[in-house]
């Protein structure tokens, strides 16, 4: 039996209902894949990469709408200057760690050129937070292979959380960190639509941590689980990926993306000095064909559709619960690890953090 997620200890964040899985991939045709690498010997490997695809792989064919926020800058998310110039994703959403960024990149790149003979995956999407203090990231871990399993086992349904892909080695909130994801369904004046997150969880010191609204995190102290480090690193990052299948135009995805900081607030982010902190939206409502000539509509003409701005509330507030929630799955999906030298990051303590809210929130 695996480890509860949030809402198995009875908290639910907000009032708007949940997807069928709980995960992004309840946006429909968004899919999420997983490479863990988990691997002793003279290089220790504590590393992966984790892939968001849009449009059920076909991105390439049919790219979407994005935008993207910038809450602490110390880290790298590529391709963002063409999706600021020209609001478009055209590539799946890579995460993985600080040194495997450009392999990664390239290794999409060619994905495009063997599968699509090349029509597709322009300037990809690939996001990073450090790992360095469980995995030898002075070792490019992950090979070609790796990157093109992650992508071609992409899916739908439940979404793997915690030590899994790209967050197989992060650390958050002094605790082990890594993957998480939640979902929400919101009502508009146009009809329902799904929005989804999955974050990349590698920030935050143990006194900030809070769980929906409970400080948490100064009450697990190190004498009840110690902290990973004598001293916590300078760094510390957090990727959040949030999809919606709402008409939204860029400039919208934009104002989604800074939503998440809200979200990342109420979990305990303060967007450090040397943190990465960096939010992509995208939208998958309109269709924008690689042809420019959409189905049975002259070429180089497109009929788009956008979300009324007063609808836009909406979506705002359960953007900023699902970031929220998506931080918190992650950090109770997430196991102990240890890793390179010996180094320990340990769990969030399930029972500790039932005793805290039982104690912030008696029935």
């Amino acid at each position: 039996m695996g480890k509860p997620r949030l809402r198995d200890l009875g908290i639910a964040i907000g009032r708007y209902p949940v997807g069928p899985h709980n995960a992004i991939t309840d946006v429909p045709g968004v899919l999420v894949g997983h490479r863990t690498l988990i691997r002793d010997g003279t290089s220790v490997a504590r590393t992966g990469v984790t892939m968001v695809v849009p449009r059920d792989g076909k991105v390439h064919e049919d790219f979407v709408f994005a935008g993207y926020h910038s809450f602490n800058g110390c880290g790298e998310m590529t391709g963002l200057l063409w999706i600021e110039e020209s609001g478009l994703l055209m590539s799946p959403v890579a995460l993985t760690n600080t040194s495997q960024v450009g392999l990664v990149r390239d290794c999409v790149t060619r994905y495009a050129v063997e599968k699509f003979d090349g029509a597709g995956y322009w300037l990809p999407v690939v996001a990073e937070t450090w790992d360095g203090w469980l995995n030898d990231a002075r070792t490019p871990h992950l090979t070609e292979e790796d990157v093109f399993t992650a992508i071609d086992s992409a899916a739908s349904g439940p979404v793997s959380e915690g030590n899994v892909g790209g967050g197989t080695g992060m650390i958050c909130h002094d605790f082990k960190g890594g993957i998480g994801t939640a979902s929400r369904l919101v009502e508009t004046g146009s009809g329902p639509y799904f929005l989804g997150a999955l974050v990349q969880t590698n920030y935050g010191e143990r006194h900030t941590l809070r769980v929906d609204g409970v400080p948490a995190g100064r009450e697990i102290g190190p004498e009840r689980t110690p902290l990973p480090w004598p001293a916590a690193p300078l760094s510390s990052s957090i990727i959040v990926v949030i999809a919606t299948d709402a008409p939204l135009l860029p400039g919208q995805c934009r104002s989604l993306a800074k939503r998440a900081t809200v979200g990342l607030a109420r979990a305990g982010g303060v967007g450090l000095p040397f943190s990465g902190d960096l939010f992509l939206a995208f939208a998958t409502g309109n269709h924008i064909p690689r042809s420019g000539r959409p189905e049975g509509g002259a070429a180089g003409l497109l009929a788009l559709q956008m979300l009324a701005p007063d609808q836009m509330s909406a979506l705002y507030e359960a953007t900023a619960d699902l970031v929220e929630e998506s931080i918190l799955n992650a950090l109770l999906a997430a196991e102990t690890m240890t890793g390179r030298e010996g180094h320990v990051a340990h769990a969030l303590p399930i029972d500790a953090l039932e005793e805290v809210m039982a104690r912030h929130r008696p029935r």
